[in-house]
């Protein structure tokens, strides 16, 4: 299990997402990767900061993508 998370998501954006997963101990053990357009200064320790055990840009780039999730999981 994995889970890609659009940090900018409309009602409940991703970031209050991201604390509400690791908060949960049903959900706390799944890694979460990050996918943002936010890629300013300081946006990606927010993203770790709030519970996701990594972060990607958008637009996305497939084979790096993959390679974080699968280092995710081998975890």
């Amino acid at each position: 299990e994995i889970i890609l998370l659009d940090m900018s998501l409309p009602v409940m954006d991703g970031w209050e997402a991201a604390k509400r997963l690791k908060a949960d101990a049903a959900t706390s053990g799944i890694p979460i990767i990050s996918l943002t357009a936010h890629a300013m200064a300081g946006d990606r320790e927010r993203c770790l900061e709030v519970g996701a055990d990594d972060y990607d840009t958008k637009p996305v780039d497939f084979k790096r993508l993959l390679g974080k999730i699968e280092a995710l999981l081998q975890e």
